[in-house]
């Protein structure tokens, strides 16, 4: 687990899982992991580390690179709480009427409850800070916050900024491992 964390560390983003990307499923399984990770011989190693890196109080995980759980350091935190609190258009244009509702909930109440379309839509432009629980019926629900709820990294940057420190990092992971990770706004030149 240590590795993983200093490699967090050291990239600033590791994917839950990618086959060309650096991934906590590949770390932990020691070999990149094509398709789902449930089904790897590691699979029990995988969801352990998993579990550790989400507990650990210094990362914040949020789908952000190509829409998959991605692990940040706590470095680029008020890059991302920049980019999520910026309300630019890409974030705001394409919204449903029940993803602006919710927002506006979620802005009034600063955490919420919910599941369902519109709090993924509101997930994928960055708009709220969301983390899946159980509900006591077994259920998988999300607790949706607002950045300014979740509080833990103030921005203190402009949205701009937090969106090319965030294409830097991505770009430079893109670079020395081939990949073509992705971020939800309308690639620039990054």
């Amino acid at each position: 687990m240590k590795a993983i964390h200093k490699t967090l560390s050291e990239l600033g983003l590791l994917l839950e899982s990618d086959p060309k990307l650096p991934s906590v499923a590949s770390l932990a399984a020691g070999q990149p992991v094509r398709g789902s990770w449930w089904g790897h011989p590691q699979g029990h190693a995988i969801f352990r580390a998993l579990r550790e890196l989400a507990a650990r109080p210094d990362v914040l995980v949020c789908k952000l690179v190509s829409g998959k759980v991605t692990f940040v350091d706590r470095k680029l935190w008020p890059a991302v709480v920049a980019v999520g609190t910026g309300r630019e258009p890409w974030q705001m244009s394409g919204l449903s009427r029940a993803a602006r509702s919710l927002l506006d909930r979620v802005t009034r109440e600063g955490r919420v409850e919910t599941s369902g379309e519109a709090a993924r839509e509101l997930e994928r432009v960055l708009l709220i800070y969301s983390e899946q629980i159980h509900t006591e019926g077994g259920a998988h629900a999300k607790i949706l916050q607002s950045w300014e709820r979740w509080g833990k990294a103030s921005a203190r940057i402009t949205s701009e900024q937090g969106k090319r420190d965030l294409e830097r990092a991505v770009g430079k992971l893109n670079r020395r491992f081939g990949g073509n990770g992705r971020l939800p706004w309308p690639q620039a030149t990054w």
